[in-house]
C-alpha cells in the first residue's frame, strides 16, 4: 500500500458513520396554514410490522449512490404522493448516529400549496397526517425522560484474550427521549428528537 494511494482515496472521500449497516433519510415537511408554519407529521399505518401507529417524518431506507435529499423526496412521493417539485429544500438539519449502527438523515423542507393539495397517503404506509404549529413547538418544551444502556457481553466474550478481568467496569451510556404530546398523540424517539434538534435551531436564530 502506497502512501500516496492512501492520501488520494482519503482525500476524494466523504466520511461516514463508523460501521454503519443501515443509512436512513426523512423530509421535516413545514407547511404553510392558516397565516403561520407547521410541521407535518405520519402516523404510520396499523399493519406495518415495524412501529405501527407511531408517528413519523416521511423517509425511509437510503438507495445506493442515493443522497438523503433524495432519498427523503422520493419517500415522500412514495408515502404522500408529493412530487419532489413540490418540496423547496431548506438544507440538512443534525444528522442521528443512532446505537443500532444505522445513520439518520433528517432534511429541511417546505411543502408547496398546490402539491399539498393533491395530498394522497398510501394506505400501507400511512393511516392519517396532522399539523403542528412550529409556535406551539417554539413555546412548549417537551418531556425528557432518560434510561441507561447498560452493557452485557456475551459468555464467550474474550476476557481473558484480551487481558481485563471479568468484572470490568463497563461505561454506561444515557438515551434521552423527548416527548411532544399534541391532541392525544406522542411525537417521540427519533422523531422527538429530529423536532427537538429543528427547535433549538429556531432559537437560536433569535
Amino acid at each position: 500500500m502506497k502512501i500516496e494511494k492512501l492520501e488520494g482515496t482519503l482525500k476524494g472521500r466523504v466520511p461516514g458513520l463508523m460501521d454503519a449497516r443501515r443509512a436512513y433519510a426523512v423530509l421535516v415537511p413545514l407547511v404553510e396554514r392558516e397565516g403561520e408554519l407547521h410541521l407535518l407529521y405520519e402516523v404510520r399505518a396499523k399493519t406495518l410490522r415495524r412501529q405501527p401507529g407511531e408517528v413519523c417524518f416521511p423517509g425511509g431506507l437510503m438507495e445506493p449512490g442515493e443522497t438523503p435529499e433524495e432519498c427523503a423526496l422520493r419517500e415522500t412521493w412514495e408515502e404522500l404522493a408529493i412530487p419532489p417539485d413540490g418540496v423547496k429544500l431548506l438544507g440538512r438539519l443534525d444528522f442521528i448516529a443512532h446505537r443500532a449502527n444505522f445513520l439518520m438523515q433528517p432534511v429541511l423542507g417546505v411543502l408547496d400549496r398546490g402539491a399539498l393539495a393533491g395530498m394522497v397517503l398510501s394506505p400501507a404506509e400511512v393511516e392519517e397526517v396532522f399539523f403542528v404549529p412550529l409556535s406551539h413547538l417554539l413555546n412548549t418544551d417537551p418531556i425528557e425522560y432518560e434510561y441507561q444502556l447498560i452493557p452485557t457481553p456475551a459468555e464467550n466474550f474474550p476476557y481473558e484474550l484480551i487481558g481485563i478481568p471479568r468484572n470490568y467496569k463497563w461505561q454506561y451510556g444515557m438515551e434521552n427521549v423527548p416527548v411532544y404530546p399534541w391532541q392525544g398523540r406522542a411525537i417521540w424517539g427519533l422523531t422527538g428528537r429530529i423536532t427537538r434538534n429543528l427547535v433549538q435551531i429556531c432559537k437560536a436564530l433569535g
